[in-house]
């Protein structure tokens, strides 16, 4: 069985926190961990800088066993905090559709589309796979929607929330879903909490505890593997 790993993550920022883990030997292009070889792809913020990274990485290197999106995310839930890392069990493009006058309708709602069209099931991508079931023992799962438009006021809060009725928010999560279950590619997600989604305050943010619980948590999973 192939070892190698392809890691996504869409900064930097996201990747030097495993950098400063002495358990992640250096190699080129990436990390070795355990048993494992992870190859790093830093995609860059947002949905569209995600699928050309990916796209272009898949294309001309060998198909990876088990493709990893790790990073941060905004929380809706009060039962999930700041700090906590969840693993996102579905994802949509909750911003991907049509303004009308009875309100924001879906690709799906607006014929566009065909919401049970692969990899869609009801307008939602479903990470389900036995690395996703093993990795579930140690990380509680969440339901997530990803924007090109990071939400921070009470309008669009309220709007998403009424929608989607989603635990967390990301801006790569579905696109990363959808690569990878075009390219036939088994994976899975971590998102650790930097913030709650509320009207915009950066000084509630803690990035840095994060990103330092993802990189414990996302260890801890890759053992599971091992």
């Amino acid at each position: 069985m192939s070892n190698k790993i392809l890691l996504v993550m869409a900064t930097s920022m996201e990747a030097d926190s495993l950098r400063k883990k002495n358990e992640m030997q250096a190699i080129p292009d990436g990390f070795k961990f355990a048993n494992f070889e992870l190859s790093l792809l830093i995609t860059g913020v947002g949905s569209v800088a995600t699928a050309w990274t990916m796209t272009k990485w898949i294309s001309s290197n060998e198909k990876p066993y088990l493709a990893i999106n790790a990073g941060i995310a905004g929380s809706y839930r009060q039962d999930i905090k700041i700090g906590d890392v969840v693993m996102p069990v579905t994802d949509c493009f909750a911003d991907a559709g049509i303004d009308s006058g009875k309100g924001f309708l879906t690709l799906g709602e607006a014929g566009l589309e065909d919401p049970d069209s692969f990899p869609f099931k009801n307008g939602k991508i479903i990470a389900g796979n036995r690395f996703v079931a093993e990795a579930s023992k140690v990380v509680k799962s969440a339901n997530a929607i990803t924007v090109n438009t990071s939400t921070g006021s009470s309008e669009n809060i309220e709007k998403l929330v009424n929608k989607f009725n989603p635990d967390i928010e990301t801006m790569e999560g579905a696109t990363f879903f959808y690569i990878c279950s075009r390219g036939n590619i088994p994976f899975l997600a971590l998102r650790s909490i930097s913030n709650m989604v509320e009207p915009r305050n950066k000084e509630n943010w803690q990035i840095t505890l994060a990103l330092e619980n993802l990189s414990e948590k996302l260890k801890e999973v890759l053992l599971l593997f091992d």
